[in-house]
């Protein structure tokens, strides 16, 4: 199967940055709300909260979360059908279990993979059967011709 147009290491950064700092003043000011403070250090309603984000607003958005949507990229299948709940568990779940029990080394050499390969896919891709693109998602007129 072929990827059509990559996404690469920097475009992919930020669009985490954007996601991370996103996910932070909510999430933070929730807390503040709830318990009192910006940061709370122990495990809460949030951490499910920050989890359901990475998981379900690709499936129900069309591969973007709100940091893929401002740089302009997506995930998709490798047959470039939409992400389903299933492949975001195996993307965001299972190769965090692969990243936590390789002590973060899995991490750099992902890295590596998105800047060096020419399909620009990671570690977490390949779990999951996806890519990161700047193709749009099809509309249904499209499809159908």
């Amino acid at each position: 199967m072929d990827v059509n147009r990559p996404a690469g290491f920097w475009i992919r950064l930020g669009a985490a940055i954007v996601d991370g700092i996103l996910v932070t003043i909510v999430l933070g000011i929730l807390g503040l709300i709830i318990y009192g403070q910006f940061f709370f250090d122990g495990y809460s309603a949030l951490d499910l909260l920050s989890l359901l984000y990475f998981l379900l607003v690709p499936v129900f958005w069309y591969g973007y979360t709100v940091g893929k949507r401002a740089v302009g990229v997506r995930i998709v299948q490798m047959d470039g059908s939409n992400v389903t709940l299933w492949t975001m568990i195996k993307r965001d779940l299972i190769s965090g279990l692969v990243y936590a029990i390789t002590i973060g080394i899995a991490v750099i050499v992902s890295a590596f993979m998105v800047g060096l390969r020419e399909d620009k896919r990671s570690i977490h891709d390949f779990i999951a059967g996806t890519y990161v693109t700047y193709d749009p998602p099809h509309t249904s007129e499209e499809k159908s011709e």
